[in-house]
């Protein structure tokens, strides 16, 4: 492992250790997350929709953002019941960090098109669309297992039809996750973890 990403975990966990309980990550409502690696960093209610019927929800994609922000400050707004926004989950630059905070039987408000909502699981990344450097080796490499782990929970193809980018989404006027995301790469990823 490179000294530099051994310092930028270390660095990672002491400023959680700083962050006010609220920034934290706690345990989900029944003790667990949907992908077993995640900490519960719980959205708003008010920023996601509880179907009435979660065992007809059928999710036939992925959706790959990039937060245009920071993680902490990300997980942030999804707590922000004015935001109206929300991802399913938040994975970290520097060291990979995966957080849930919408349930996978709820519905996200992350696609910008109510249709794809309710058939998808949205991933926000860190960074920006235009700082590569946000895009680390271990933030490809979980966030692609984490997906392969969705299309296998979920029975949906690990390829480009079904993991898109946000600016895939019909009527989005989003860039995301941008012309610098790499995705062969992810998809070779996504393909090796499953």
């Amino acid at each position: 492992m490179h000294r530099r990403m051994i310092v930028q975990g270390v660095a990672a966990t002491v400023a959680a250790s700083f962050l006010p309980g609220s920034a934290r990550a706690v345990t989900a409502p029944d003790g667990s997350t949907d992908y077993a690696t995640a900490l519960w960093a719980p959205a708003a209610p008010a920023n996601y929709t509880v179907p009435s019927r979660s065992s007809e929800r059928r999710i036939d994609r992925v959706i790959i953002h990039v937060a245009q922000q920071l993680f902490t400050p990300t997980a942030g707004i999804f707590r922000d019941p004015a935001k109206q926004v929300s991802a399913h989950y938040v994975v970290r630059s520097g060291d990979g960090h995966v957080a849930q905070c919408v349930r996978e039987r709820d519905i996200a408000w992350h696609a910008g098109n109510w249709d794809w909502n309710t058939r998808s699981i949205g991933i926000e990344h860190e960074g920006w669309v235009d700082r590569p450097e946000f895009f680390t080796d271990v933030m490809y490499l979980r966030s692609a297992e984490l997906t392969a782990d969705i299309c296998a929970r979920h029975g949906i193809p690990r390829d480009r039809k079904h993991i898109v980018g946000h600016h895939e989404v019909p009527g989005s006027d989003h860039t995301d996750p941008g012309v610098l995301w790499d995705w062969d790469r992810y998809l070779r990823l996504v393909v090796a973890a499953g």
